[in-house]
């Protein structure tokens, strides 16, 4: 099944879940499990690990933040898009408790595909970038060190010459400043 047909199935089963259907909430897990499950195996396996066990824990863990962080949905994203987000991320908290360095996954996969409509593709990373430019520099500096490279808080703040709480904060600060941004170039026409 491709993306756009698994968006098209799923966005409206994931809104009935999110009005409270238990039934369709059951639905999307089962779907976006499927889904998933392949594609961490195959970010998996880029990074030279091919363990299906190692795949499944990354999608437990998965399945369990999308559902706590249900609520952040917005529902005028795509879906899976969101949920592609949230297994990536997990991903890379995995590869780092494990010992593994996340920087080799790339950062055009399908997550960065399904964010946004072909035609709007080039608006989104040119939002993306206002957005990153906005920050002040050395902000924007661990948010790209951290976020984007892969690396963790202590080294990113290692290298600003700040300490780990400090890097916490700048970049909480950085994501919330990007955000506001972002939502204000949603609202313009």
């Amino acid at each position: 099944m491709s993306l756009d047909d698994l968006e098209t199935e799923l966005r409206p089963i994931f809104l009935a879940a999110l009005a409270g259907d238990a039934a369709a909430y059951k639905v999307f897990l089962d779907a976006i499990s499927a889904r998933l499950r392949g594609y961490l195996r195959r970010l998996l396996a880029r990074t030279g690990r091919s363990e299906p066990s190692e795949a499944e824990d990354v999608l437990q863990e998965t399945l369990l933040a999308l559902h706590l962080s249900r609520h952040t949905y917005e529902p005028s994203s795509p879906v899976t898009a969101w949920a592609h987000a949230i297994a990536r991320y997990k991903l890379i908290d995995h590869l780092r408790r494990t010992g593994r360095h996340a920087g080799n996954l790339p950062l055009d996969d399908e997550v960065y595909q399904l964010a946004a409509p072909e035609s709007g593709a080039a608006d989104a990373r040119l939002d993306l970038e206002r957005a990153m430019q906005a920050l002040p520099v050395r902000t924007r500096r661990l948010v790209e060190q951290v976020k984007l490279q892969g690396a963790s808080i202590a080294e990113a703040a290692g290298v600003e010459g700040m300490t780990e709480t400090a890097a916490k904060v700048a970049i909480h600060r950085g994501l919330q400043a990007m955000a506001k941004f972002l939502s204000r170039r949603g609202r313009s026409p």
